[in-house]
Formats: C-alpha cells, sequence, structure tokens
C-alpha cells in the first residue's frame, strides 16, 4: 500500500510549546492500577492536543517554583491528555510498575497537589478518513486508543489491549468489542508480541487500514513485521515504545 493511493495521511504538526500549573481536583479508579484524574488551573485556557497520540510532560516538583527552567528540572514524566476542556484537563495513569514519582502521585497524591505540564511540543494528526483501523496496545496507550477509537465511525475495526488480567479490563468506548489479552505473570508485551506474530495477511483489518501499536519497546519489531506482512506503508501507521523495561526516564519518540 502507498501513500498516494491511501484515503488519509498522518500530518506532522508544530505546537507552540508552553508550561502550565495546574491543581489534581478529583481521582477515579477505573481498575485495581488504572487511574482517572482531573487537573484544573487557568494556566490551561488555550490548552489543546490536536493528535490522539499526543505527549505531554508531566512535571513533579516538591513544590511549585519560581521559573520554568527550575519546573523543568523537576522530575516529569510523559502521558497523553485524554479529554480537556475550559480551565480543565484529564489524564489516565497505569499506576503499577513504576517506582518514580509520576504514578504514586497519580494514586495518592491530596486533592489541591499542584504539578506542571508542559506541551505537547507535536503532533501527528490523521487527515482524511481510514478504510480500516487496527489499534493495539497495552495499558499505557489506552488513553492514545481512546481517542483514536472515537474517530473509527463505521469502518472496520479491531481493538487489542494486553493487561495483566480480567480485573484490569476498564470501559473503553468503542464501535466495537475490545478485544483483551491477559498477560497474567508473564512480562508486560508478552501476550501482545504473541497475537502479532500469529497475524498472517489474509487477517488484515480491510482495505487502507491505520495501524496503531504501541507499547512496552519490545513491541516495534514485531510491529514493523506485520506492517510488512499487512503491506502498510510505515508512515500509514504508528509503532512505537511508550515505555522501556528497566529505563524509568525512557521517552516515547513523537
Amino acid at each position: 500500500m502507498t501513500t498516494s493511493t491511501s484515503p488519509f495521511t498522518i500530518e506532522r504538526r508544530m505546537n507552540e510549546l508552553r508550561f502550565r500549573t495546574v491543581s489534581l481536583v478529583a481521582r477515579e479508579e477505573l481498575a485495581p492500577d488504572y487511574v482517572r484524574v482531573r487537573l484544573e488551573g487557568t494556566d490551561l485556557e488555550g490548552f489543546d492536543s490536536p493528535g490522539a497520540d499526543d505527549h505531554m510532560r508531566l512535571f513533579f516538583p516538591t513544590e511549585i517554583p519560581d521559573t520554568i527552567e527550575e519546573l523543568r528540572a523537576a522530575p516529569s514524566r510523559e502521558y497523553t491528555p485524554l479529554f480537556w476542556g475550559d480551565g480543565w484537563l484529564e489524564v489516565e495513569f497505569a499506576v503499577h510498575g513504576d517506582q518514580g514519582v509520576a504514578a504514586p502521585w497519580a494514586a495518592t497524591a491530596p486533592m489541591g497537589a499542584r504539578i506542571g505540564v508542559g506541551g505537547p511540543r507535536g503532533s501527528a494528526v490523521l487527515t482524511g478518513t481510514p478504510g480500516s483501523w487496527m489499534l493495539v496496545g497495552d495499558e499505557t496507550a489506552i488513553p492514545a486508543i481512546r481517542r483514536f477509537a472515537a474517530q473509527i465511525g463505521d469502518a472496520p475495526a479491531r481493538i487489542v489491549i494486553e493487561v495483566r488480567g480480567s480485573e484490569d479490563e476498564i470501559t473503553i468506548d468503542a464501535p466495537v468489542a475490545v478485544e483483551w489479552l491477559h498477560r497474567g505473570d508473564a512480562p508486560a508485551g508478552s501476550a501482545l508480541i504473541a497475537f502479532l506474530d500469529s497475524l498472517q495477511a489474509s487477517d488484515a483489518v480491510g482495505e487502507h487500514p491505520f495501524v496503531f501499536i504501541a507499547a512496552e519497546q519490545a513491541i516495534v519489531k514485531p510491529g514493523r513485521a506485520l506492517l510488512e506482512r499487512w503491506g502498510v506503508d510505515t508512515a500509514q501507521a504508528v509503532v512505537k515504545g511508550y515505555w522501556k523495561r528497566g529505563e524509568a526516564e525512557y521517552h516515547a519518540p513523537h
């Protein structure tokens, strides 16, 4: 498949890089190890996230500093904006397996706790309409999958998400049923890799698919192999490691 015949493209955009200060106002536990938080603040005026796979950086200083330079020096992690509006922003966190600052903050910070938000610096925006959709990821990709799923409409689609067990399945608003893979005590990504390796050319979800695959870094090689078997141009897909085992400071490619 070539981009010239595809009904959609992925357009790269640079956004104005702004830094904001926000406060925690609500927390909802969607699964034992998965929470959604609501952040509010007047700094969020004008916030936007054009791409479903966008990354913003959340900064977790001991207290909000006086300068942006000091804020940027604080511990930070990247997350996908989920929902936002006038003065508010909602973000979801997978809270297990992170010994750093972000997951514990999301799970336990008191209401009113303040953090910083930077970006999104850049966006990859779907322009046009894919003929079909293949969305694959682990817990860390759920926000992006939610946002992509809202664009599917009535096109053929598959959504496949790996979690530890059935208790970690959460409600996803999508026009097709989510296929849940349970890894149990196996390494994160192992169930997804086995799934991707099992797919053949005849398993293609439909014509002109948009393929999104994101999980632990080991997913990239089998994900790219699937694109080759399905004849999908890499310019028509997103395949990336959202995190890397053993590297708390790993940054997903934008």
